[in-house]
């Protein structure tokens, strides 16, 4: 007796393996984090993720310059003030080190790729937490909107083309939506961190900002044991006007990337973290992996997990691969 059906015959040749592949990862698909500090005389790379930079504004417009010219399609960025308060006043600067880095590349590159920012306090508070402090030292949530409001609005003037609030405040979207029209930023769009998880896997990234940050978010992000919560988060970030929903750590959480890819009716996204990128760089720096088809397997897994957009740290690298 002879099997009656035989799938290997579509695996027969490299050929026959990429006519029926079902999932396929372009550049375009990939969004670049991007860091810039304030006052850094040269770039500095950051110890916990080997081959990331903190850039000067000088380097971060090469840099950025060359992963348009891989195909990216868009760059997250990150700003890192010589100076932090309680109320994180230097992300509303016109002047600060993030508002002048967005406009610095929106002169540069012009529409040549989406520019995205990051709207949150957390880089430019001396507390590290991504909102305002109530007198008792929890985050106050309303108070938060406000400040998440003329942040989203310096960011959309410095040359943003979306900005990604990713506080976790109740009803951000909404008053950042709110905030943006009223300035007459209406084509500004809003990439909403609408899931990210109270994750043991920013590390590295808290080191990358140079986080203030003493204790935990478990108030405002959320348990990692919770699914279901993380659907009614997106239902909410979507009925308040959310252009992009992102699910974010990327690979820890493909079970919930595939349930809200099922039900968003804009496009998803997923942010492959810092640890996530630093435990592949790790293992790979041993020698137990391999460095190229574990980073292309691991992009493959969040595309075929629904996700239509990709943050991720190799994106320059991984564009210049899938283009070979």
């Amino acid at each position: 007796m002879y099997p009656l059906h035989r799938p290997r015959r579509l695996r027969t040749t490299p050929a026959m393996r990429r006519l029926v592949s079902e999932t396929e990862v372009r550049p375009r698909q990939l969004v670049l984090p991007m860091f810039v500090k304030e006052g850094l005389g040269s770039p500095a790379e950051i110890g916990s993720m080997p081959g990331v930079l903190q850039h000067t504004r000088d380097s971060l417009r090469k840099a950025a310059v060359e992963a348009v010219q891989a195909g990216v399609g868009g760059i997250m960025l990150f700003g890192v003030p010589a100076e932090r308060d309680a109320v994180g006043s230097a992300g509303t600067d016109p002047d600060g080190i993030l508002n002048a880095a967005l406009g610095d590349l929106r002169a540069e590159l012009g529409d040549s790729t989406v520019l995205m920012s990051d709207c949150c306090l957390d880089e430019f508070t001396d507390h590290g937490h991504c909102g305002v402090l109530a007198a008792d030292g929890t985050v106050d949530n309303d108070a938060t909107l406000a400040a998440y409001g003329e942040l989203a609005v310096a960011q959309a003037r410095a040359g943003a083309h979306v900005v990604g609030p990713s506080g976790m405040m109740d009803g951000q979207i909404a008053f950042i939506r709110n905030a943006l029209d009223a300035a007459g930023c209406t084509d500004t769009g809003i990439l909403a961190y609408a899931v990210k998880y109270a994750s043991a896997f920013y590390g590295p990234f808290r080191d990358a900002v140079e986080s203030q940050l003493a204790g935990d978010r478990k108030t405002y992000q959320q348990d990692p044991a919770n699914a279901r919560e993380a659907i009614r988060e997106v239902q909410l970030d979507l009925a308040e006007g959310a252009d992009m929903v992102m699910v974010k750590p990327a690979l820890l959480y493909l079970d919930v990337l595939r349930s809200v890819a099922e039900i968003s009716d804009v496009p998803v996204a997923a942010y492959q973290i810092s640890g996530e990128y630093a435990m592949i760089e790790a293992a790979a720096a041993n020698g137990w992996i391999d460095r190229e088809r574990s980073i292309l397997e691991s992009l493959t897994s969040i595309r075929r997990a629904g996700a239509d957009i990709i943050l991720t740290y190799w994106a320059v690298e991984a564009a210049r691969w899938l283009d070979r």
